[in-house]
């Protein structure tokens, strides 16, 4: 019953912060430091909570009395709260500077961050479908509002409404599945579809057209191809730390949903889907890399690289109804790699961005090891890491994931999934290139130290001891601590069929 108190504080205390922020919006002599200050002592509480549940073995119903069989705790989805949780705090902690010298930022911002968060939790603990679709609508309105909060650029308002129509269509797909599968098994509840579905003499063929509908709502929001039209003007038009909190937090979230329907209660249906999720893996990691090639706005260039880690994570995602024992693992111990190294990125990215208002691109960076040489090598480090350079975490990730790929015999993924691993070396080290191999000749502004710099110097030394197979410094993250993690979080998806 503690387990589930923690679990109650903690999302709690990102509702009341949200609520507490909506009501200071408007109040006179509260600045931007102090609204972010109070939104991150709100998370702090939060991500505690959380912590003291992990690794309790808590698995059960939250309050099934009161709210039946609708919020799941277990360890799975309490490592999404921690990456969550900690990626909003990043967001928040290290773009302090970029929301003091844009003046359209307000309270309303940091409530919409945090109501965004609390629908991705609620999202992660979903044990119903109409319950993830709330939950996943509380979000995506959200980052909806987030995107196009710079109200007087017309490319913010213009990648908001993309976003906004296109996310509604993946909604009404979402709950569009939930309604055939409600048809089919008379439930929306995870447990009742998993006993439905795993009946011998079950006729499966409607809950497979809703479970369709579900999973094409996934690929919308995860940004695979053909469904990536979004991405790259969505990421461009958004301020620099909504971008960085779409990209780290919002994106990880959408596959807290969709491993427990696929891992849990669509195994029967995985053979249906099997060479749909091949050719969707393939044509996701070839689209991206082009894309990714073609920018020079590093933003964009961004945009088109998660496209393809989208695509790795596909190929795990079919490994997986393929039979192989570690896929499961190896995308969870990915999406961490990820989420590391793409909020270390765009951190640097939004702290660079923070005193300037022109687009970066690869140009600007040139030089910049000469301005300053660690936050260079932090640079360095993560785009290292989203390559899959060895002793990086990002490495480990993608070894992994063409491990279970090649495990389930899906050699031709792994080779392009490899291949396309290559590709990225050309638009990452181009950055490198540009930092150390090109003087920048024009005057550049010294850059401060503070403590976005230290948020980000922590990043980095995660990457790097995450790619070491044993912690070599005690109490600090490495690979087989992350890999256990991992592990810990999908034996706890074994939900019985009650």
């Amino acid at each position: 019953m503690v387990e589930y108190l923690y679990f109650v504080i903690s999302l709690l205390s990102v509702l009341g912060g949200a609520s507490l922020l909506l009501l200071l919006t408007h109040r006179e002599g509260d600045d931007l430091y102090r609204l972010n200050h109070i939104s991150v002592l709100f998370l702090v509480v939060a991500l505690f909570a959380a912590l003291m549940q992990w690794n309790l073995g808590t698995r059960g119903y939250l309050l099934e009395g009161l709210f039946g069989k609708v919020l799941y705790i277990d360890d799975f989805a309490l490592l999404f709260d921690t990456m969550f949780i900690t990626g909003t705090i990043m967001t928040l902690l290290i773009n302090t500077e970029y929301f003091a010298n844009r003046r359209y930022f307000n309270g309303e911002y940091f409530a919409l961050i945090l109501f965004s968060l609390f629908g991705m939790m609620l999202l992660a603990h979903s044990h119903e479908l109409v319950t993830a679709f709330i939950a996943l609508e509380i979000a995506s309105l959200s980052v909806y509002a987030l995107v196009g909060y710079h109200k007087n650029n017309l490319v913010s308002i213009e990648a908001m409404m993309k976003y906004f129509t296109l996310g509604s269509i993946g909604g009404i797909l979402f709950l569009l599945g939930s309604v055939i599968i409600f048809a089919a098994t008379g439930s929306t509840e995870l447990g009742a579809i998993a006993q439905y579905t795993h009946k011998g003499s079950a006729d499966l063929t409607p809950v497979i057209i809703g479970a369709t509908f579900i999973m094409i709502a996934v690929m919308f929001k995860i940004g695979a191809v053909p469904f990536h039209a979004w991405v790259l003007d969505v990421y461009e038009g958004a301020p620099f730390p909504v971008t960085m909190f779409m990209a780290s937090t919002f994106k990880i979230a959408i596959f807290a949903i969709a491993l427990r329907l696929y891992i849990v209660d669509f195994v029967p249906m995985h053979g249906t889907w099997t060479h749909l999720l091949e050719l969707m893996a393939a044509l996701t990691m070839l689209g991206g890399s082009w894309l990714a090639i073609t920018q020079k706005s590093l933003k964009r260039m961004l945009a088109g690289s998660s496209i393809v880690h989208s695509g790795y994570m596909l190929i795990a995602i079919t490994s997986i109804g393929l039979g192989s024992n570690i896929a499961a693992s190896a995308i969870i111990f990915y999406l961490i790699a990820y989420f590391v190294s793409s909020v270390g990125a765009f951190g640097i990215l939004s702290f660079i961005s923070a005193t300037s208002r022109k687009e970066l691109t690869y140009d600007d960076f040139k030089g910049f090891s000469e301005r300053r040489p660690y936050m260079a090598a932090m640079m360095a480090v993560f785009m290292l890491s989203l390559a899959g350079f060895p002793s990086t975490i990002g490495f480990l990730g993608k070894f992994y994931i063409f491990t279970a790929a090649i495990e389930s015999g899906e050699f031709f993924l792994a080779g392009l999934g490899i291949a396309m691993a290559f590709v990225s070396v050309y638009y990452y080290f181009k950055l490198i290139a540009m930092i150390y191999f090109y003087p920048n000749k024009e005057p550049q502004k010294e850059l401060v130290f503070n403590s976005s710099t230290l948020l980000i110097i922590l990043l980095a030394a995660v990457v790097v001891l995450g790619g070491m197979g044993s912690g070599l410094i005690p109490y600090m993250p490495s690979a087989d601590g992350f890999i256990d993690i991992a592990t810990a979080a999908v034996g706890a998806l074994g939900t019985p069929l009650r």
